[in-house]
């Protein structure tokens, strides 16, 4: 690094991001996604909430005993359990951190945690101890730092960094602060608090006023050297602030910021694909950085400039980001050993031998149908074989639909249940809700249909379909997603997934911000 100070990227993606409705992910996706967010020289990865379930302590575990070159951190309540927890789940991390919280506003501790300032403080200070006591690196928050009085913060921040916090963290939760005004409000906790020179002093915005990068860019001209962001802005409500943007405002602005990062930025769309492709919530196509249309010029004057001098209409490289960079198309001609290096080079391993073979066989069924095969193509195809071996309850076998004007259109659809095939048909308004239907009729799940959501994962005319479903029941939503040439194959598909997920074994985890502390 430079003279300029090092700006530490948390990135929370797996745990804040998780917290979408219906962003939920396995233990082998947030494996994927956390070497991803290795691959590109995150600083720390927030990997989950440990107590929360079964699952995502497994989950937290599993990261912290593959990642090396990260830190990685476990969110924990101002609650004894809630540290051991994360403790126990950091155990053989190479470098480990527990990131404990309690709410700090008026609010908060009033109707929700029904405390007293005085015993917010208390538990607070004890959290942190706890904490130091189990790992060396412990970061603090206070929740609801946007609404937060600042003489209170001052004197719970000045007492938890006595206590043992290495990390201060002052969230806007709810999204409600204005650039400025929370910008001052680092430089006056940083000014204010005796012993601030002893933490690092972080942010972490939430975007429901559509200021969350703006916050926290602020805040960081204020003195904040930890960002807190998810990859493309991924969080519950509004969500986060966007790692993306983040970064490439700071590298594209070295005039304006005095900090640099440690991010290799040509990591960062194929990082975003991948988060798009295991969550199910697609990029939008105008999205700063990583979307279809970020360098794109349809204006004749644009075209005209970017010919004779790109930077005339182009800020940023589009290869900076990773557009155009490190793919290597591959097709039906392509054998094993390129498909296997490549996936590789993805950051994409399969522990056994009979997973592999089936990907390669998935692969060579794609490549009789479609000329080139890229990055993308390799991510869905991935992700579809690792549902087929993981043998879910719900799984697609074939499909025949018939729709012509002037006639209802049916669907007759064959799945496997639990291992034993079964088959419907329907009618319905269209080909893919004849399908629903069909499926429905075998189900019978009596669940909502939220989203049904269209998005081609590369560009021409054979490039796969993916389709996101999401199922409401009983107030539990899932996404479902599924990718395929045959748009209402891949619906049917994305269908199937979403009602594996809700009719998992597993617990429904809890949320770190309902429970109350």
């Amino acid at each position: 690094m430079s003279a300029k100070d090092k700006l530490v990227i948390f990135d929370t993606t797996l745990r804040d991001g998780e917290q979408s409705p219906g962003a939920t992910m396995n233990q082998e996706e947030k494996l994927r996604i956390a070497k991803a967010l290795e691959k590109m020289r995150v600083d720390v990865i927030e990997a989950g909430f440990a107590v929360a379930s079964q699952g995502d302590f497994e989950s937290v575990q599993a990261i912290a005993n593959t990642i090396k070159d990260s830190t990685i951190c476990s969110l924990s309540r101002a609650i004894d359990a809630d540290i051991d927890r994360s403790a126990e789940a950091l155990k053989n991390a190479n470098s480990g951190r527990i990131h404990t919280f309690i709410a700090t506003s008026p609010i908060h501790m009033k109707h929700k945690l029904r405390m007293s300032p005085e015993q917010v403080l208390e538990q607070a200070v004890n959290a942190v101890k706890r904490a130091r006591n189990l790992v060396a690196d412990v970061e603090f928050s206070c929740e609801d730092a946007g609404r937060s009085e600042l003489d209170f913060m001052c004197r719970i921040i000045e007492a938890v960094i006595d206590a043992g916090a290495t990390t201060i963290n002052v969230p806007d939760t709810v999204g409600y602060a204005m650039p400025s005004q929370y910008g001052n409000t680092m430089k006056q906790l940083i000014e204010r608090v005796p012993n601030a020179d002893k933490a690092i002093f972080s942010v972490h915005c939430h975007n429901d006023l559509g200021l969350a990068v703006a916050n926290s860019l602020d805040a960081v001209m204020n003195g904040a050297r930890q960002v807190e962001c998810t990859i493309n802005g991924l969080g519950e409500r509004a969500g986060n602030a966007s790692l993306e943007e983040l970064v490439m405002a700071i590298k594209t602005r070295p005039d304006f910021f005095n900090v640099e990062t440690s991010i290799r930025t040509e990591e960062i769309l194929s990082t975003s694909r991948l988060v798009s492709s295991i969550t199910g919530f697609p990029v939008q196509p105008n999205k700063a950085i990583v979307g279809a249309n970020a360098f794109a010029h349809e204006s004749g004057i644009h075209q005209d400039g970017v010919i004779k001098h790109r930077e005339t209409y182009e800020i940023m490289r589009a290869e900076d980001v990773g557009w155009n960079a490190n793919r290597m198309v591959l097709g039906k001609h392509s054998g094993r050993s390129a498909f296997k290096t490549r996936l590789e080079e993805l950051g994409i391993l399969f522990e056994t031998d009979h997973a592999m073979n089936e990907a390669f066989s998935r692969f060579k069924r794609l490549a009789d149908k479609k000329h080139e095969i890229f990055d993308e193509d390799l991510q869905a195809l991935v992700s579809d074989t690792q549902k087929f071996v993981a043998s879910e309850r719900y799984s697609f076998v074939s499909l025949s639909v018939s729709s012509k004007t002037g006639d209802v259109p049916n669907s007759h659809i064959v799945i496997n249940v639990d291992g034993e095939a079964k088959a419907a048909s329907s009618e319905g308004a269209g080909p893919v809700d004849a399908t629903f239907k069909a499926i429905e009729v075998i189900a019978q799940s009596n669940t909502d249909l939220a989203l049904f959501s269209v998005n081609a994962i590369t560009g021409g005319t054979d490039s796969q379909g993916e389709v996101t479903v999401r199922l409401e029941s009983a107030g539990r939503i899932v996404n479902g997603r599924g990718a395929d040439i045959d748009i209402v194959v891949a619906s049917a598909k994305a269908y199937l997934d979403a009602l594996n997920h809700l009719t998992s074994d597993a617990k429904v985890k809890g949320h770190p911000q309902k429970n109350g502390v």
